[in-house]
C-alpha cells in the first residue's frame, strides 16, 4: 500500500475513534511511524486529508443512494439496502458526529453534503413509491414526503443521538439500531398483511441486542 493511502486509512481510523477536531497531522504521522515532513509531502495539512476522505465517501454514497432510484427494491431488499446505507455512514462517522463544526470549517464540503442530503430524500422516496405500488405500505403523497424527511433525518443524526444517549453497544448493534429506527418509522404505514415483516425485524433486533457482548 502506498504511503498516501496509508495516511488516509490512518486518518479515517483516528478521526472515527477520537473525533476529527482532536486529531492533528502529528498524531497521524506518529500513528504511522513516519515523520511529519513525510506526511506533509503527501498532504499539505489536515484540510487536504479531510477533502480527500470526503470525496471518496461522497462517490461511494452517491452510488449507493442511486441504486433504488435506478432499480426498484422489494421489501426485504429495502431492509438490506438500509443496512448498507447505515454501514457506509458508520464507516465515516467522524463526519456525522461533528457535522455542524466540519461543515462550518469546510464550506466547500457543506455544499456537497447538502446535495447528498437531497439524494438521501430521493432514494427514500424511490423506495417508498415502490413499496406503495406493491401495496406493502399505505400512505398518500403528503405522508410519503413526511416519511422521506424523517428517514433522511434519522440517517443524518442517528449517530449523534446514540452518542448523547451514551449507549454502550457494539458497532454492529449500533448500525442495527439505526436500521431498526427507520423500520419503526415505516411500520406505521404497513398494510396489516405485511405487519409480520416488522415483527420479524423486532425479533431479530432483540436477539442481536441480547447477544451483544458490549
Amino acid at each position: 500500500m502506498k504511503t498516501r493511502d496509508k495516511i488516509l486509512l490512518s486518518s479515517l481510523s483516528l478521526f472515527n475513534a477520537e473525533g476529527e477536531p482532536t486529531v492533528t497531522t502529528v498524531d497521524i504521522a506518529n500513528d504511522l511511524d513516519i515523520s511529519p515532513g513525510n506526511l506533509y509531502y503527501h498532504f499539505h495539512g489536515k484540510e487536504e486529508i479531510i477533502q480527500e476522505l470526503f470525496a471518496a465517501y461522497e462517490v461511494e454514497l452517491i452510488d449507493i443512494l442511486k441504486a433504488p432510484i435506478e432499480k426498484s427494491l422489494g421489501a426485504k431488499d429495502a431492509w438490506f439496502y438500509l443496512y448498507i446505507v447505515f454501514e457506509h455512514i458508520f464507516n465515516h462517522r467522524y463526519l456525522y458526529r461533528n457535522l455542524n463544526d466540519i461543515l462550518q470549517r469546510y464550506p466547500h464540503i457543506a455544499k456537497r453534503f447538502s446535495k447528498l442530503l437531497e439524494l438521501k430524500v430521493q432514494a427514500v422516496r424511490a423506495v417508498g413509491l415502490e413499496l406503495r405500488s406493491q401495496n406493502i405500505i399505505d400512505l398518500d403523497d403528503t405522508m410519503l414526503e413526511r416519511l422521506c424527511d424523517n428517514v433522511a433525518m434519522s440517517l443524518t443524526f442517528w449517530l449523534n443521538y446514540n452518542q448523547l444517549r451514551e449507549r454502550n453497544t457494539s458497532n454492529e448493534i449500533m448500525i442495527h439500531q439505526g436500521v431498526f429506527q427507520v423500520m419503526s418509522l415505516v411500520s406505521q404505514h404497513l398494510r396489516p398483511e405485511y405487519r409480520y415483516f416488522y415483527d420479524e425485524c423486532c425479533a431479530l433486533f432483540d436477539a442481536l441486542a441480547m447477544s451483544d457482548p458490549a
